[in-house]
């Protein structure tokens, strides 16, 4: 496992170039660590947006190795068709997960529906241990919203781990991204930052965090999520931008809180 030196250029890969997966390739490749990013469709697809500060675009195989870090940051559905790619990283690399369920999306999961914490299932999937983060923002706050530390309006973003060794690096590449990091302890709690919970995409900061990291409750965290997605449909349906960041980040804060 790479150790902590907090000026240490790190081999990073990435698998999934969307908004998500692109900003941090950008932003970490900007912060000097070694930077490859991959996708589905082969490393000619990929948007230069997300190679302009040094990252390199790569196939999946490519993507994981003799990496320090490995950043799965697709669907969720689409979890099972790069398992194998996670699983053939180094054992000693860090694995973090940056996806979110919706059964609108992915089907219904069985497991998910019963309560188990969707980076718990995940972590079983690809035989390793995982850390969340970066999951819990929107797009549209994660390009538009970095800043120094010590802003008092920093957004921030919770990241869980059960390995605490994997915990404070992910959090350390976060605060990297532009966002404070707070702890979100072990996987086990980390349906505290899925979608429906009061801290997902609602744009908390590091103080305020904590207390609304433990005011989620669990039984209404699908449901919450459920109706902040009925309400985006019928904004869009009736002519909305669902590209919106601020019109997201209300509906979030008004249905989740």
């Amino acid at each position: 496992m790479p150790e902590e030196r907090e000026e240490e250029r790190l081999k990073i890969g990435i698998i999934g170039a969307g908004s998500i997966g692109s900003t941090i390739a950008r932003r970490l490749s900007r912060h000097g660590h070694d930077v490859a990013i991959a996708n589905s469709r082969g490393p000619q697809t990929i948007r230069e947006a997300a190679l302009r500060t040094g990252a390199r675009a790569v196939t999946a195989a490519e993507a994981v190795q003799g990496v320090d870090v490995l950043i799965v940051s697709v669907p969720m559905n689409r979890n099972a068709d790069i398992a194998e790619y996670v699983r053939s990283a180094p054992a000693e690399a860090v694995i973090i997960d940056t996806s979110n369920y919706y059964p609108m999306r992915d089907g219904s999961v069985r497991e998910f529906e019963e309560g188990v914490p969707e980076t718990v299932w995940l972590s079983a999937l690809f035989g390793r241990p995982v850390a969340k983060a970066w999951n819990a923002i929107t797009s549209q706050s994660f390009d538009a919203k970095a800043s120094e530390p010590g802003d008092p309006l920093r957004v921030a973003i919770p990241v869980a781990a059960d390995r605490d060794t994997d915990r404070r690096l992910a959090m350390r590449l976060v605060e990297q991204t532009g966002f404070d990091a707070v702890d979100a302890g072990v996987l086990a709690e980390s349906w505290r930052q899925q979608p429906g919970a009061p801290v997902y995409c609602t744009d908390r900061t590091r103080t305020e965090m904590p207390d609304w990291l433990a005011a989620a409750e669990k039984e209404r965290v699908p449901q919450r999520r459920d109706l902040a997605m009925a309400v985006i449909g019928d904004y869009v349906r009736a002519g909305g931008d669902a590209t919106d960041g601020r019109f997201l980040v209300a509906v979030n804060r008004a249905s989740y809180s």
